[in-house]
């Protein structure tokens, strides 16, 4: 069925031409009367076209001062609406005449005021300084005066539906300082002013110097769609659909920042699943067993990491085809920040020892990998007893089984989940960094496009050693054909870490979800987020997410498909009814 936009315009282009048929059949007293258009009917605050309804609107009030992109929350308003706007520019020399008329009353007024004692509020010297300093700047060519008209029009498929929308586009707007009127006893004549026929038969202008009108543009909402990509969402501003490939940006590197109980968690599964459609390689860190339904669903492979489990890897683990200096010493470089994570800190004189050791112990293995245990006795040979006091537990201690066994696990499959959260948290952070440090190793040696992804990211910005690793990791990351997602509600804490800043920055695409008012400060100042995108992150409802994507900001609403959503569910009411 055709818009009512475009019935009416049909019936406009053929009124003419009929109107001259009819008036030499019937006579020019019978015309108006034969023209009424059965499909249209006419009311006090709104029309009715072909049974759609439809109300126009008129902004009568505006804010008193104008920020980039103060129509958002218009443009944004996500219903039926048709919006039009006319500028027309004042010739100045016949603007500056009324215009010094106005600065002449206004003066009087106040020199009235204060004779008489009253006081002079803003009402009077908001417009008599804005008006004086227009003035000054029309007179030096700075700024030119426009008269803006700005209408809308709302459609519905009843009266009742059309008078909720009106309330709340009327809400929305008063929200920003916008005032605005139905067009009543005038709907026809508001209705006409907003087809593109560049016709303002309403006539409710407002005058705006260039400045201001500038800010109105540019006037359309932004859309994300790359034919590579997969599907992110659907955009909240006009119901298209977001499409992404992360690894076409100038970094496939992202960030994850939400509140508890937001949807971050059912956000990133959703990626996963369709980047395995794509053939990317995925391999997650789970400290809270969240992903072992979709590793099932999918045939992936499901590794449970903890002090009783049979599944090792070794942190001196290197893959074979690493054979230059330059390999073995960036990875000496590694070891030695887990290694100080582990002993809760090194000494300058122990860095330099540890280092030492580790070259020395892969010079000396031949048939297989150095195990922690031999790290250990060549510290001994060098008087680390302090160091070796420290790393005790992990030899021969309650840790012995965690970290100290070679490797006996591979990254062959499409989905690999690590799962620690049967680790005491005082590992789980040293069990971050291996798996890292072991994918790292492993994607170095054979790149192809993978995507290594850390939920609770945040555990890894505790310890300096750990951080640093992770900042490194991001930066190195697109060179292997390797995206770095991070996935953290803690977003305060993130943001105020040197290391995680840098991680942020490093990041091209940025998904934020809800915030609350304790983070939502600290987010707005790191991504330069607007007003409306401030507001839309402190009361966007589950699902719904900010992606910014290099310098693309939409907002979406992650929709699953209804095969993949009982897969990536963590609702209790749905897994046990």
């Amino acid at each position: 069925m055709n818009s009512p936009m475009t019935t009416f315009r049909q019936f406009q282009q053929s009124r003419v031409e009929r109107q001259k048929e009819l008036t030499l059949e019937f006579g020019e007293q019978d015309t108006l009367d034969i023209l009424a258009y059965a499909g249209l009917e006419e009311n006090i605050d709104y029309v009715c076209i072909d049974g759609i309804y439809v109300r126009s609107l008129y902004v009568s009030g505006y804010p008193f001062v104008a920020n980039s992109g103060w129509m958002d929350s218009l443009i944004n308003f996500n219903h039926d609406t048709d919006i039009s706007y006319h500028l027309h520019e004042v010739n100045a020399f016949s603007a500056l005449p009324k215009l010094n008329r106005k600065i002449t009353e206004l003066e009087s007024t106040k020199r009235a005021m204060m004779r008489a004692g009253k006081i002079v509020g803003s009402e009077i010297t908001d417009p008599l300084e804005s008006a004086v300093e227009l003035r000054d700047k029309i007179q030096r060519g700075q700024e030119k005066l426009f008269q803006m008209s700005l209408y809308v029009s709302l459609r519905a498929d009843n009266l009742e539906e059309l008078n909720k929308i009106t309330k709340l586009l009327e809400a929305t707007l008063s929200a920003r300082l916008f005032y605005s009127k139905v067009a009543r006893y005038q709907q026809l004549e508001a209705l006409q002013s907003i087809l593109p026929r560049g016709e303002d038969q309403l006539a409710q202008k407002r005058n705006l110097d260039s400045s201001s009108a500038a800010l109105t543009f540019p006037f359309m909402s932004s859309e994300l769609v790359q034919e590579s990509g997969i599907l992110y969402g659907v955009n909240k501003s006009n119901n298209s659909l977001v499409i992404l490939d992360r690894f076409s940006l100038h970094n496939a590197n992202s960030i994850v920042f939400a509140q508890s109980g937001s949807g971050k968690s059912y956000t990133t599964k959703v990626e996963i699943l369709r980047q395995l459609m794509q053939g990317t390689k995925v391999i997650v860190i789970d400290p809270e067993r969240e992903y072992k339904r979709l590793t099932e669903s999918v045939g992936g492979t499901y590794i449970k990491l903890s002090a009783k489990s049979k599944q090792k890897i070794n942190p001196f683990d290197l893959a074979t085809t690493f054979h230059k200096a330059s390999d073995l010493s960036e990875h000496a470089q590694d070891l030695t920040e887990v290694i100080s994570l582990m002993a809760e800190g090194l000494s300058s004189r122990e860095k330099a020892a540890v280092d030492k050791t580790i070259l020395k112990i892969y010079k000396k293995s031949k048939a297989q990998m150095p195990l922690l245990e031999d790290l250990y006795a060549e510290l001994q040979k060098l008087g680390q007893m302090k160091l070796c006091e420290r790393l005790e537990k992990y030899i021969s201690g309650s840790l012995a089984n965690v970290f100290n066994a070679q490797t006996n696990i591979k990254l062959d499959n499409r989905l690999v989940i690590f799962d620690i959260k049967d680790l005491p948290e005082s590992l789980r952070q040293i069990m971050m960094l291996i798996i890292s440090n072991f994918v790292k190793n492993q994607v170095m040696a054979m790149p192809e496009k993978r995507l290594l992804i850390i939920d609770e990211g945040w555990m890894l910005l505790e310890h300096e050693e750990s951080a640093r690793f992770v900042a490194g990791l991001v930066r190195r990351a697109r060179k292997y054909y390797l995206g770095v997602s991070i996935i953290t509600q803690q977003a305060n804490d993130f943001l105020k870490n040197d290391y995680g800043r840098a991680i942020a920055s490093q990041s091209a695409l940025r998904i934020l979800m809800r915030q609350d008012t304790t983070t939502i400060k600290n987010v707005v100042s790191e991504f330069n987020l607007s007003e409306y995108e401030q507001q839309f992150l402190l009361t966007c409802e589950r699902g719904d997410a900010l992606v910014i994507a290099d310098q693309n900001h939409v907002a979406i609403k992650v929709v699953a498909s209804d095969k993949e959503h009982p897969l990536i569910t963590t609702n209790p009411a749905e897994l046990y009814s």
